[in-house]
């Protein structure tokens, strides 16, 4: 029997103007523009190979912190957001995980998939390295933890986050598979159809 399609939630959180929205516009449009904040949470669906990826884009204001717990429930990776030109944003990675382990209660956060992005490295005022970022990770988030160093603007690694989270669930076990009978083919065209002229 053919295996199902998996659908993986993915949070994206961070403080604000990290450039959550500006990676995930990215990853999806395949563009970038200039974004204004984002109110409360952006969702969208992108399918990669046998895997579809929801992904939640949150707003990094805290007049919107307390929807958060809906927005995260149920997440099975969350990437934390970082500006390599703003070093407070980095150390405020350990709040918002710690915040997102405690709204979800999640069992065992030592084995839970974080990804830590570094962003916006194409910018010269660059003041966090990647270095510097992967060791203060270890030593303060500490976990499951995979980082990347990215720039929505210049599209680097944009594409390989995304890719490394569905590889990652492609060959894992998961329960909220969809069977391969309800899938729907958008391109494939039926043969009993009528034409009316």
């Amino acid at each position: 029997m053919t295996k199902g399609r998996k659908i993986i939630k993915v949070v994206i959180i961070g403080e604000k103007s990290v450039g959550k929205t500006s990676i995930l516009r990215r990853y999806v449009d395949k563009r970038f523009v200039t974004l204004k904040p984002t109110i409360g949470v952006d969702f969208v669906m992108v399918s990669e190979n046998m895997v579809t990826l929801q992904l939640w884009d949150t707003s990094g204001q805290e007049r919107f912190r307390s929807l958060e717990i809906s927005y995260y429930r149920g997440a099975d990776y969350c990437i934390l957001v970082f500006d390599v030109t703003n070093e407070k944003t980095l150390y405020d990675l350990k709040l918002w995980r710690d915040d997102f382990i405690e709204k979800t209660e999640i069992r065992d956060p030592i084995l839970f998939p974080f990804i830590i992005l570094g962003n916006k490295i194409d910018d010269p005022n660059r003041v966090v390295t990647e270095k510097a970022a992967i060791q203060w990770c270890k030593d303060n988030i500490g976990g499951n933890l995979t980082y990347f160093d990215t720039s929505a603007k210049d599209n680097i690694n944009i594409e390989q986050v995304f890719k490394h989270i569905s590889n990652q669930c492609e060959n894992q076990p998961q329960s909220n598979e969809i069977p391969p009978e309800q899938l729907i083919s958008l391109t494939e065209k039926k043969s009993n159809q009528s034409s009316c002229c």
